[in-house]
C-alpha cells in the first residue's frame, strides 16, 4: 500500500520585504516544557525538521526563506510560542517573525483585539517573551512594533581577520549576537549592486567572530555569531541616526528586511555610545524598505555597556496560503538548495 502524501498548510508575510511562513500545525510534536526547550526538540527530530525542509528549500521555498512553528507558550502569560527556523536551522530570535506574527493574530482571530486601537500580542521564543503592538484603524492593521529582549553591546571595536582582511567590528545581542561592521571600512556602499562582494564579507566575518569570548552568552544555546550587520551611515535626521544595513545571517542568507532582532543590536550599539539618547534610529534595508527604532533602560548591566530595551516599528503584510504536499514517491524529497 502506498504511504499517504504529507499535507502542510501555511500562511505567509513579508515584513519589509523578508518572507515569514507561518505553520500553526501539521508538523509534528515537540517535547519540552519551555520554547527554548522545543526549538532543541526541533532541531533533533527528523519528522518534525522534514517539514522545515520542506517548506524552505527549493522547489517549494528558497534560500532566504524563513518561517516558524507555532507553539504552546512557557506558560499563560503568553499567547503562544514560536520556533523560528530558516534554510541551516533553527534561530533563538527574530524580529520580523514576531512582528508577522502580531499581525498574522490579529488578522486571523487569533487573539481578541481592539479594531480601533492597539492589541497587545505576546509571544514566547527561545530567547525570551517579546511582545508585538498591533495597531488597526476600522478593523485594518496599520502598523506593528515589536517590543524586543533586553539588548546590550557585548564586545567594542574588537579586530578580526577574514578574507584576507583586518576588520574592526562590535557584537551586540539583540535576541542573538551580530557582529556590526560599518561599511566605510570596505570603501563600499550598501547596494543591490554590492550585494555579492557584501553577502560574501558579512558570511566570512560571522564565522571569524563566531568563537570570540565576546560571542558567549550565559546560556550555550544563545552563543555564537548569528550574523553580520553590514551597516552604513548618514547624516542624522531631525528625529536621530539614519542608517542603512545589509544583515547576513546563518550561513550567508541576507535579511531584505531592516532585522528586526539585528535592528535592536544596532539600537543597543547606539545607546552604548550614547548616539541615540532618547531619539529614533531610522534603519533602511537594501530593499528600500524601513524600520523606526527607539530604547527603553533597562535596570541591568552586561559585560559594562548598558542594556536597553529595543521597540522596533513596520510592517508585516499577507502574501498568500498555501497547501504544500510532499509526496513519498518524490525523488527530491524535501527539496535542496542551490547556494
Amino acid at each position: 500500500m502506498a504511504t499517504a502524501s504529507i499535507q502542510v498548510s501555511t500562511i505567509d508575510y513579508h515584513t519589509g520585504g523578508e518572507p515569514f511562513r507561518i505553520v500553526a500545525d501539521g508538523y509534528g510534536t515537540l517535547e519540552g516544557n519551555t520554547v527554548a526547550e522545543r526549538r532543541v526538540s526541533a532541531q533533533n527530530s527528523a519528522g518534525v525538521d522534514r517539514i522545515r525542509q520542506m517548506l524552505v528549500q527549493e522547489p517549494r521555498g528558497h534560500t532566504d526563506m524563513y518561517g516558524c512553528f507555532v507553539t504552546e507558550p512557557d506558560d499563560e502569560g503568553a499567547d503562544f510560542g514560536a520556533v523560528f527556523w530558516h534554510k541551516d536551522g533553527y534561530s533563538t530570535a527574530c524580529g520580523h517573525g514576531t512582528m508577522a506574527l502580531g499581525v498574522w493574530a490579529v488578522e486571523e482571530l487569533i487573539v481578541e483585539s481592539d479594531p480601533n486601537g492597539t492589541t497587545v500580542v505576546v509571544i514566547d521564543v527561545p530567547s525570551g517573551r517579546v511582545a508585538a503592538h498591533v495597531e488597526s484603524a476600522g478593523g485594518v492593521v496599520q502598523r506593528v512594533t515589536f517590543e524586543n529582549v533586553p539588548s546590550y553591546v557585548t564586545g567594542q571595536g574588537l579586530e578580526v581577520e577574514a578574507n584576507g582582511r583586518t576588520f574592526t567590528v562590535d557584537l551586540a545581542y539583540g535576541g542573538a549576537i551580530y557582529a556590526c561592521l560599518d561599511v566605510a571600512q570596505l570603501g563600499m556602499e550598501i547596494t543591490k549592486e554590492n550585494y555579492s562582494e557584501l553577502r560574501a564579507i558579512g558570511r566570512a566575518v560571522k564565522w571569524a567572530c563566531n568563537q570570540l569570548p565576546e560571542a558567549q552568552h550565559p546560556d550555550p544555546r544563545l552563543s555564537g555569531v548569528y550574523g553580520t550587520i553590514l551597516f552604513q551611515k548618514f547624516e542624522d535626521l531631525p528625529s536621530g541616526p539614519h542608517q542603512t544595513n545589509m544583515t547576513v545571517f546563518a550561513d550567508g542568507e541576507v535579511d531584505r528586511s531592516p532585522c528586526g532582532s539585528g535592528t535592536s543590536a544596532r539600537l543597543a550599539c547606539l545607546a552604548a555610545s550614547g548616539e541615540i539618547d532618547g531619539r529614533s534610529l531610522r534603519h533602511d534595508s537594501i530593499v528600500g524598505s524601513t524600520f523606526v527604532g527607539t530604547v527603553r533602560p533597562h535596570d541591568e548591566a552586561h559585560s559594562d555597556f548598558p542594556a536597553v530595551i529595543p521597540v522596533v516599528t513596520g510592517m508585516a503584510y499577507r502574501t498568500g496560503r498555501h497547501q504544500f504536499e510532499l509526496n513519498p514517491s518524490d525523488e527530491l524529497g524535501t527539496g535542496f538548495i542551490l547556494f
